[in-house]
């Protein structure tokens, strides 16, 4: 750039010196201006063509588009995670303003699409995302996807899912929708009705004695109602604010479940500032279950959202709970990173709830700022059996 800006500057000066003799005999001399538009200035390699038009797309990818009413934008690529192996995926977040787009009273609302294609023998496909309404009377938050992988399975149970002999893996399919409709009672808090529908299919089990006698086959359809206080700052990266929710959803026999079973989730997360570009995240998660829960809807962790770097599924059980702490730093311009530390544990009822059961997480994380609010999170976690590396969009919690 430096050089840049000294070649604009010779040019004006040449430009400025430029003369023509008018006449023979005469001595005086006629400046004469040149264009502006005559005088280019060298372009980088990454200012041409194809490559100049997607260092553009990055560049501006997290400017506000105050013109467009619905504000969109994609990143594709490689990624590699323990569970998914290589793969390639294309991600997509978009904002806009339900109603009057110049209403600034109403919050922007979000929608994230993904499609992704692994060396697992993953395919996914979903979108989930949040719609507020004009004024934000109600809301709409929704998670639809649908997905087919080679995953694993230890069977049911601390002691089983601690021993690698239990291993098992077999193909899954799955298609998952849960939907909920909250009205606003006062600033920040919500409450309303929630459905939940699920198709679970597991295939080719190399153990299939470690279902127990269990359906491999799981159908089920629940409702219930859903609880939260939101005052984020910003939903997909907040900064500031609590997150506290409870979904309680029953499936019971009547509603054609085979498995009749209920469940309580309960999510707690606060953010706060502690120095410049520092942000500390705190989460508490849990989720319980009774009855006759089908072995697909069994409590557990891992992932990319909860005790980043288990196998999600490899523990579980009826009843769950983990915490993480995690400490958020932009460091120069668009780029970040984080790192945490958590602790987790999967038991089939409180009274058996035994501390020495705990599981340790800890890891590390890049950030780079694809969207307003909306990061793109390269993330490495580490635990009792190993370690995982997971790509996403939006942070964990």
């Amino acid at each position: 750039m430096p050089l840049l800006a000294l070649g604009l500057m010779c040019s004006a000066r040449s430009a400025e010196a430029y003369t023509v003799q008018t006449d023979s005999l005469t001595t005086d001399s006629v400046a004469v201006q040149l264009p502006a538009d005559s005088v280019e200035a060298p372009k980088h390699f990454y200012e041409k063509g194809f490559i100049g038009k997607v260092y553009d797309y990055f560049r501006n990818s997290n400017r506000p588009a105050p013109d467009n009413k619905f504000d969109i934008s994609f990143i594709g690529g490689p990624h590699y995670s323990s569970e998914e192996g290589f793969g390639i995926g294309v991600a997509g977040s978009g904002s806009y303003r339900a109603g009057d787009f110049h209403n600034k009273r109403t919050p922007r609302s979000n929608v994230t699409l993904k499609l992704d294609v692994t060396t697992g023998q993953m395919y996914k496909i979903g979108a989930e995302g949040y719609h507020i309404f004009e004024n934000d009377p109600y809301r709409i938050n929704y998670d639809v996807y649908f997905y087919s992988f080679k995953d694993k399975w230890w069977g049911i149970g601390y002691d089983m899912n601690n021993d690698d002999a239990n291993e098992c893996i077999y193909k899954r399919l799955q298609s998952q929708a849960t939907v909920d409709f909250v009205v606003k009672l006062r600033r920040g808090v919500y409450l309303g009705p929630i459905a939940q529908f699920s198709y679970v299919n597991a295939r080719d089990m190399n153990k299939p004695w470690l279902l127990d006698g269990l359906r491999d086959r799981i159908f089920t359809w629940g409702g219930g109602l859903t609880f939260y206080i939101d005052t984020r700052d910003i939903p997909t990266g907040a900064t500031r604010g609590v997150y506290v929710r409870f979904d309680a959803i029953s499936s019971p026999k009547w509603m054609g479940n085979k498995d009749p079973f209920r469940l309580l989730e309960v999510n707690a997360a606060t953010y706060c500032g502690v120095w410049r570009g520092g942000v500390l995240a705190f989460n508490v998660h849990s989720r319980l279950t009774w009855g006759d829960t089908p072995w697909c809807f069994l409590s557990t962790f891992g992932g990319s959202h909860t005790m980043r770097g288990y196998w999600e599924g490899r523990y579980r059980d009826k009843m769950e709970a983990d915490a993480t702490v995690e400490l958020r730093q932009r460091v120069w311009r668009r780029n970040g990173f984080v790192v945490w530390g958590g602790l987790g544990n999967v038991f089939p009822r409180f009274s058996k709830l035994h501390l020495r059961h705990t599981l340790p997480n800890f890891g590390a994380g890049y950030r780079w700022e694809f969207k307003k609010g909306v990061n793109v999170r390269l993330d490495v976690g580490f635990g009792r059996n190993g370690h995982g590396i997971n790509f996403s969009l939006n942070e964990a919690f």
